[in-house]
């Protein structure tokens, strides 16, 4: 008869979580969040400052070789934009261009920031005929 009086005092216990528990693991959730996403967006902005970075030289690559053919750089144009493959519109992270000297004979190609890359630290990113990058601390 013992028995029997503690499988029914074992099955009126119930199991779950109590609600403190189950405020201390979102508290959990909500500081590693906190400490995650800053460190993403850090990464994704790095990310699309590389894509830049590679159009630039892509570009630079492109206008020597028009050089090398017509020795001058006039007439010679450049892809525009860095957008993420399959995307369109506000989607374009950095629009590049770039300026002649009078003489045709130097260049200095430049990506300037877009929409939600207008909020990277290292703003405008250029590449001269000479291989100078600016800006030159950090963000090549």
């Amino acid at each position: 008869m013992n028995d029997i009086s503690h499988q029914r005092a074992g099955a009126a216990r119930q199991a779950g979580v109590t609600l403190i528990e189950l405020m201390v693991v979102l508290v959990i959730i909500g500081i590693i969040s906190a400490i995650a996403y800053p460190s993403y967006t850090r990464h994704v902005l790095k990310s699309n400052r590389s894509n830049a970075q590679a159009m630039l030289m892509e570009n630079a690559q492109f206008l020597e070789r028009y050089y090398t053919v017509n020795n001058t750089y006039a007439g010679a144009a450049v892809v525009s934009a860095v957008v993420p493959k399959g995307a369109t519109g506000s989607a374009i992270k950095y629009n590049v261009s770039f300026s002649v000297s009078p003489s045709a004979t130097v260049y200095t190609v430049q990506a300037v920031p877009a929409n939600s890359q207008a909020g990277d630290a290292c703003g405008t990113l250029t590449l001269a005929h000479t291989g100078a990058q600016t800006p030159a601390t950090g963000c090549w």
